[in-house]
């Protein structure tokens, strides 16, 4: 099952890689199958046992296949590894962060195959993840965000980044969080959250202008928390636009909703939760009180709410192309104030 053409400029030990990933694509090697050994194929096609030996070591590298000491190499690995294989590990699993994966997958198309894994913004289940699948897979699509011992948002602890400093540059894609202190020529597509949301809220000035107070709900302690920036970047324009305002944890039961105010709301519950208050107590909604949600929906545009939503879409497209072309770079995600009637 193993064909080498002598003229081709491919080098031999690549040719052994491409015959055993076809030789599986096609159904011909299935898991558990035993292939020859380094001997056996070395004087089968007349090959160095340097050449072979460099083939299986990186047919196991890729976890293709593994050896057993005395019996001799065996499929381990079987599916759809012809294409481009991409480890996507998200930190949690959201409806937007879900948005970026279809979209990546999409514009993957029938070229990639693409294997999802969620850590939680756990950093021990995020080390075991890519420990586990080191060296398996063509890219790894990261997005690094995490949480210390008081549910407090952590970009990433110096452990993390020396794990992920491990994984060859030219195979890494971090998306969503930016990691400028990562030396190398890898791939990124991010958010910058501190001047996103100070940039989205200065479009909106005039229109903000109408109110007395901004009310910012900053979900502190989150099972997966919210990024720091997005607090420190609304201090910045509050303060600079000279904006009476106030940082709340959630939106409680029974809220003094009295004067002019306009709500920035991160969580849909907190969402949820005002629009039930201000409908029940019949307060009309841009006039009175105004909202702003944070990352937009379907849902949030039928019910006419303005919002500051980076483009998941794009971010999930641009990484798709990038890995595609091979051409890997680091690029700001769209970041948009789409307004509606809620302001």
């Amino acid at each position: 099952m193993i064909v080498i053409n002598n003229v081709s400029r491919v080098p031999k030990y690549k040719q052994i890689i491409d015959c055993v990933i076809d030789n599986i694509a096609k159904g011909k090697l299935k898991l558990g199958d035993k292939i020859p050994s380094i001997n056996e194929l070395s004087a089968e096609c007349y090959l160095s046992r340097d050449t072979v030996e460099k083939a299986y070591r990186e047919l196991k590298k890729r976890k293709v296949i593994t050896s057993v000491k005395g019996k001799g190499f065996y499929i381990t690995k079987t599916e759809l590894i012809s294409k481009i294989n991409v480890f996507f590990l998200i930190n949690k699993p959201s409806s937007y962060k879900l948005i970026i994966y279809n979209s990546f997958v999409n514009f993957m198309g029938a070229d990639g195959h693409v294997t999802l894994s969620i850590y939680h913004c756990e950093e021990s289940l995020f080390a075991k993840a890519i420990e586990k699948n080191m060296g398996a897979f063509d890219y790894y699509v990261i997005m690094p965000h995490f949480k210390n011992e008081n549910l407090q948002h952590v970009s990433c602890p110096e452990s993390i980044m020396e794990i992920i400093d491990e994984i060859p540059k030219e195979k890494l894609l971090l998306l969503d969080n930016s990691k400028p202190e990562l030396s190398g020529n890898y791939g990124s597509v991010y958010q910058d959250f501190k001047f996103d949301i100070y940039d989205a809220l200065s479009k909106a000035l005039n229109k903000l202008k109408k109110y007395d107070r901004i009310i910012l709900v900053y979900p502190r302690k989150s099972i997966f928390p919210y990024p720091l920036r997005i607090l420190h970047g609304f201090h910045l324009f509050c303060s600079e636009n000279q904006f009476d305002f106030e940082v709340l944890d959630e939106i409680y039961e029974d809220m003094e909703l009295t004067g002019k105010d306009v709500y920035i709301i991160i969580e849909e519950t907190d969402l949820v939760n005002l629009m039930q208050q201000i409908k029940m107590k019949g307060i009309v909604v841009g006039e009175e009180i105004g909202i702003i949600s944070y990352n937009d929906t379907p849902l949030k545009a039928l019910l006419d709410i303005t919002v500051i939503s980076t483009d998941f879409k794009a971010m999930g497209e641009m990484a798709a192309s990038m890995i595609l072309e091979n051409t890997l770079s680091k690029i700001k995600n769209p970041f948009n104030y789409v307004e509606r009637g809620s302001l």
